[in-house]
């Protein structure tokens, strides 16, 4: 939908059912994203906060809470931008059937719209406000502030100053706690891989600050546009023009770009090569990601625009409100990617294992085709989804040749995974990358940025049947307990606590051999090694969650009957990988019983969110 506003945005949505009001005050500290969380858990529609304690602001949540409701936000745009993105990828197959013909115009209409228009006035500069008066909003118990979560990070290259060749992206901001000047400066987290990144890096290399805007608020559009990994020569203002049905509105004030229809703006510059302490922030992999150095704003000035309302959302273990964001991002690039990278067929950021740790593929195998399949085209496929955007941070990549079953969806993971399991020959089919970079997340890894991926690529005719039962003559070392069967093929076994890798290394020999000697590889070729396998085996979302983000592929993988041939890794038994907490990996999330008490009064009968939360 068109729409000029965030507030006119949500005078839609509450005429259409998807918006309740809640007039009662509530706390931005731990209370508004305890009952965000509770609101996504249970699909309500977006929550509109009249009284937040401490501010004179109103806040909205949960609004990119379900895809049908992202679906009716942009329903005006979304199948058109949609076809826009097919047309980039492949004019000739897009452009089949008179459907798709009919709607040139619509797509030649939206081209009007992604040039974006400077203007001599705005809205959001109807006053100014202070950090300090913002909705101070703090969602897990051991955060180190308030944060912004829906923040649009405009910056410009250094050398050229140009709108069109700017970068509009979402990296978090503390606008509160550690050492920051209250008022005066905030936390600004950038993770590797990011362009704000490669304009920080230009104006360290001209000695000089880089001025930064950050809009909060405005057409949904524009918070949309800051998270899309866009096609090349494709920039964020214009995405955001095109999917508003309206051109991204700015002007310049103090040097400083301004988004004219955005509910907040702050302003300011980052200072040349100097940084503050940054975090804890509890994170999208379901973990704190802790106090780092990281480079942070020095404020100039707030703006907001009369009766703004700040948006906001939480992160956490997933599935949370990003989920959404994930799968409509899919939605609309899904035609893009396998174009860029040839005989790449599919690709799925796994959200329940935190996006990058997991990436799932389906590739063609066409080397050699007189001969039996193996990986060969695969491992090609995957050196390029390893250097293509932000696939580049993938710490586990399975891939699976299309040609041995053309009805195989990466969205079905764990159909995926029996697959995969039904045909890897761990001898061959596993290959390392060792210190190299990951997500700055991820804290599984020797340090921040620093771990290890691990390919594991499969073809040919299936070589196994997965046993769904525990192997009836296994017999666990001391130490190790309750065996569980996860999926076929897939076991999970309790271990004792992780004390240290060097002690670890010697004390594993003695449950590999148990492995090796009764548990049959040709029945269950993974063996996961955790703390609980209980919960693990207890759904698929915990066994992505906890093996792929307390994982450090070249540290945690083993295997029954490993060796080293010429520097390839290999096994001849079961997989083995250590998914138990180490002593180095950041606190899992909790939240606080206070809270959640005083958030069940509210959702009670009688409270302002009964029936909603």
């Amino acid at each position: 939908m068109g729409y000029k506003s965030l507030t006119e945005c949500l005078k839609d949505l509450e005429r259409n059912g998807h918006l309740v009001r809640v007039a009662d005050e509530v706390s931005p500290e731990l209370e508004m994203a305890e009952i965000q969380r509770r609101a996504y858990a249970a699909k309500a529609p977006a929550i509109l906060f009249e009284n937040v304690k401490g501010s004179p602001f109103q806040a909205v949540c949960n609004l990119f809470g379900t895809i049908e409701r992202c679906r009716f936000i942009f329903r005006d745009t979304l199948e058109t931008v949609k076809l826009l993105m097919k047309l980039k990828a492949d004019p000739f197959t897009a452009m089949k059937g008179l459907q798709n013909m009919a709607k040139l115009p619509a797509v030649a209409l939206l081209g009007l719209h992604a040039l974006p228009k400077k203007v001599a006035t705005a809205p959001v500069l109807h006053g100014e406000t202070r950090l300090s008066q913002l909705p101070q909003i703090k969602s897990w118990p051991k955060d180190g502030g308030a944060f912004i979560t829906l923040p649009q990070v405009y910056s410009e290259d250094p050398y050229r100053g140009d709108v069109m060749r700017s970068n509009l992206g979402m990296y978090r901001v503390q606008i509160s706690g550690n050492e920051y000047k209250r008022d005066y400066e905030a936390g600004l987290h950038y993770q590797i891989h990011r362009g704000i990144g490669v304009h920080h890096a230009k104006a360290l290399e001209k000695g000089e600050s880089l001025r930064v805007s950050i809009f909060v608020g405005g057409p949904p559009a524009h918070t949309l546009a800051a998270v899309m990994p866009l096609p090349e020569g494709l920039s964020e203002l214009m995405f955001a023009g095109m999917l508003a049905k309206r051109r991204f509105r700015y002007l310049k004030r103090d040097g400083y770009v301004i988004s004219a229809d955005a509910d907040f703006c702050i302003t300011g510059t980052v200072p040349n090569a100097k940084t503050l302490p940054e975090g804890p922030f509890g994170d999208h992999l379901g973990y704190y990601s802790l106090v780092h150095p990281f480079p942070y704003l020095q404020v100039e000035k707030v703006w907001c625009k009369k009766d703004a309302v700040w948006p906001f959302t939480v992160v956490g273990r997933p599935p949370q409100e990003d989920t959404v964001f994930g799968k409509l991002i899919h939605e609309i690039t899904a035609p893009v990617v396998p174009v860029e990278i040839p005989g790449l067929k599919a690709i799925h950021a796994v959200d329940e294992a935190g996006v990058h740790p997991l990436l799932l593929a389906i590739g063609s195998e066409r080397y050699v085709p007189y001969r039996e399949r193996e990986p060969m085209e695969l491992l090609t496929i995957a050196n390029a989804l390893l250097g293509f955007g932000q696939c580049s941070l993938a710490k586990y990549l399975f891939i699976a040749a299309l040609e041995d079953d053309p009805r195989l969806d990466v969205n079905d993971v764990e159909a995926f995974f029996i697959h995969m399991l039904e045909r890897v020959d761990w001898t061959r089919d596993i290959h390392f990358y060792t210190k190299t970079t990951i997500d700055t997340l991820d804290y599984s890894g020797c340090g921040l940025n620093r771990g290890s991926k691990a390919v594991i690529a499969a073809a040919g005719e299936k070589r196994r049947t997965l046993a769904a039962e525990i192997p009836k003559d296994l017999t666990l070392p001391h130490g190790y307990k309750n065996a569980a069967i996860v999926m076929p093929g897939v076991m999970a076994v309790s271990g004792p606590k992780f004390s240290s890798y060097e002690q670890e290394t010697r004390l594993i020999k003695e449950f590999e051999n148990m492995i090796e000697t009764s548990v049959s590889a040709s029945k269950i070729p993974l063996v996961v090694l955790v703390d609980d396998a209980s919960f693990v085996a207890r759904s698929l979302s915990n066994f992505l969650w906890v093996t792929f983000t307390r994982s450090n592929p070249s540290h945690d993988i083993y295997g029954a009957g490993s060796f080293i041939e010429f520097k390839h890794w290999g096994c001849t038994g079961s997989l083995i990988i250590d998914a138990r907490l180490k002593p180095h990996h950041a606190p899992p999330l909790e939240e606080d019983p206070a809270v959640t008490k005083r958030v069940d009064k509210l959702a009670a009968k009688g409270g302002p969110l009964h029936g909603v939360i």
